[in-house]
C-alpha cells in the first residue's frame, strides 16, 4: 500500500512537469471517477484495443500479401515446384507465402485473424454490456447508434476480410454472401455494381480488398472519433439506477474521486491491452490457423459452403423451409434499425434491468437465437430444416425467456411496492411512520408508476 501511494505520488509530479512543458492537458480526454476502474466498465477500451492490435498486425501482413487471382506468380510465392500449384492464385500462394517463408509470420497471420475475432466478440460484450444496463437512454442516444454503426462496420470488415486468403470456402461463402446482398429489393441493383465490379474474380477481390484495407477503416477511424468525442462529452455511464429522477451524467466537479485520463486511465488502459495481446499470441501459438486449400483445386472434393461464426445464424437461417435469402436479409435488417433506433423505442427514464422486462426480453431472446443458430448452423450447414423442427427449436428460447423475466419482474413489483408503502406508513414495516400525509402518498405512487 506504501509503494503505491509513493508510485502514484511520483508519477503525477512526472506527469505534471510533462503536461506543464506540452499543455497536453488541453487535448487530454476528461477524468473519470474512482468507481469505474473495473473491467466491466472499460469493455469499449478493449474493443479500441483489438482494434489497434489488427490495424498493426493488417498493416505487417500488407508488406507480403498480393490481391490478385493471377497465376503466374506460383513457383516464387509459393516455394514449390511449378506442377504442384501451377493453379493456385496470386492470393492463395501469397498467404502459403507468409505462413511458410516469412519469419513469425505463421504466428502473425493466425493472431490478425484470432484478433479478428476477438474484436468481433468484445464487440458483442460491449454491446451486451450497455443494453442490458440501458446506457442507450438520455442523454447518450447518439452514442449509442454512433456505436451501433461501429459494429455494422466490424462485421463488414470480417466479411471483406474472410475472401482475401482466396481459399475455396471463403470464395463460396462471400459468394452467398454477395447473392443474399444483391437480392434485397431496391437497394441490391444499386449494391452490385459496387460489389462485384467488372464481374470477373479480380474484379471481386479488388473490390473486397480496397474495402477492406481502406475504405471500412476510414469509415470506422470516422466512427470511432465521433464515439469517443460523445463519450467526452457526457462521461461513463453511472451505474444502473431505478430512480427515474437520477442524472445519468457526471460534471468534472462531481465529487472528489476524479482520476486524471492521462496517466493513469491510459495505462490502466494499456494493462489490459498488453494481456490482451500475451493471451492473443499464446492461443495463436498454441494452435496457429491452417490454410484451406486455394480456390479451384479440383484435386480436393469441395466442402459445404460455410461463413465464419459471426454469420453463421444468417446463413443457417437461408437453410429454414420456406424462407428465402430475400427474407432472411429483411429480417435481419429490421433487427439492425431495431438496436439502432433503441434509445428512442425504449422511453423508460429508469435504467434498472429490473425496470425494463420488456426490452430486457427482447434482447435476451436475441441473444439466444444467436447463440443457439449459431451452432446449429455450425453443426448442420447447408442442411434443410423444416417448420416444425424450427418451432420446437427456437419456441422455448423465447418461451423460457419470457416466462422467467416475467417472474422476476412480478416479484420485484410486489416486493418494490411492499417497501414503498412501508416508507410512507401505509404498511407496518421498519420504515413506518406514525402518520403519512396524503400527498406524499400519492407522490410516492405516482413515482413507482413511472
Amino acid at each position: 500500500m506504501g509503494f503505491s501511494r509513493w508510485y502514484n505520488r511520483n508519477l503525477n509530479r512526472v506527469w505534471g512537469f510533462v503536461e506543464d512543458r506540452t499543455a497536453m492537458r488541453r487535448w487530454a480526454l476528461r477524468p473519470q471517477p474512482e468507481f469505474s476502474f473495473k473491467p466491466s466498465y472499460w469493455t469499449g477500451a478493449f474493443v479500441i484495443n483489438a482494434f489497434l492490435y489488427q490495424v498493426v498486425s493488417g498493416a505487417l501482413l500488407l508488406l507480403y500479401y498480393e490481391p490478385s487471382t493471377a497465376t503466374n506468380a506460383t513457383y516464387l510465392a509459393c516455394g514449390q515446384t511449378a506442377g504442384a500449384l501451377a493453379s493456385a492464385p496470386a492470393a492463395w500462394c501469397s498467404t502459403y507465402y507468409i505462413i511458410h517463408s516469412v519469419p513469425m509470420g505463421e504466428l502473425l497471420l493466425s493472431t490478425h485473424l484470432y484478433g479478428a475475432y476477438a474484436m468481433i466478440f468484445l464487440m458483442f460484450v460491449h454491446f451486451y454490456r450497455g443494453y442490458y444496463l440501458g446506457v442507450y437512454k438520455a442523454p447518450r442516444e447518439f452514442s449509442w447508434m454512433v456505436g451501433t454503426l461501429l459494429m455494422l462496420l466490424t462485421l463488414g470488415m470480417g466479411f471483406t476480410g474472410y475472401l482475401l486468403p482466396y481459399t475455396q470456402i471463403s470464395v463460396n461463402a462471400t459468394n452467398v454472401g454477395i447473392v443474399l446482398a444483391i437480392r434485397l429489393p431496391t437497394v441490391g441493383p444499386l449494391l452490385a455494381p459496387f460489389i462485384l465490379s467488372d464481374g470477373t474474380s479480380q474484379g471481386l477481390l479488388s473490390r473486397m480488398f480496397d474495402a477492406h484495407v481502406l475504405l471500412i477503416p476510414l469509415g470506422l477511424a470516422a466512427l470511432l472519433y465521433a464515439h469517443i468525442a460523445l463519450f467526452e462529452s457526457h462521461g461513463i455511464a453511472p451505474p444502473a439506477t431505478s430512480d427515474p429522477l437520477q442524472r445519468r451524467r457526471f460534471t468534472d466537479r462531481e465529487g472528489k474521486g476524479q482520476v486524471p485520463f492521462m496517466p493513469q486511465i491510459l495505462l490502466y488502459i494499456g494493462k489490459w491491452g498488453l494481456l490482451y495481446t500475451g493471451v492473443l499470441f499464446g492461443i495463436a501459438a498454441l494452435w496457429p490457423w491452417n490454410l484451406p486449400t486455394y480456390e479451384g483445386n479440383l484435386a480436393v472434393t469441395p466442402g459445404v459452403t460455410e461463413p465464419d461464426w459471426y454469420f453463421l445464424w444468417l446463413f443457417k437461417m437461408v437453410d429454414f423451409y420456406g424462407v428465402t435469402p430475400v427474407l432472411a436479409v429483411g429480417i435481419s435488417t429490421v433487427l439492425i434499425v431495431f438496436v439502432l433506433f433503441l434509445p428512442f423505442l425504449d422511453r423508460s427514464k429508469r435504467t434498472h434491468p429490473r425496470d425494463r422486462p420488456l426490452f430486457i426480453w427482447l434482447g435476451t431472446s436475441m441473444l439466444g437465437f444467436f447463440v443457439v443458430m449459431t451452432v446449429w448452423g455450425g453443426e448442420t450447414p447447408g442442411v434443410q430444416i423444416l417448420p416444425m423442427l424450427v418451432a420446437e427449436t427456437l419456441g422455448p428460447i423465447f418461451l423460457v425467456n419470457a416466462v422467467a423475466i416475467g417472474l422476476f419482474h412480478w416479484r420485484y413489483v410486489r416486493s418494490y411496492r411492499r417497501r414503498l408503502a412501508a416508507r410512507t406508513g401505509t404498511l407496518p414495516g421498519v420504515y413506518a411512520r406514525p402518520t403519512a400525509a396524503p400527498a406524499a402518498v400519492a407522490a410516492a405512487e405516482a413515482r413507482s408508476r413511472d
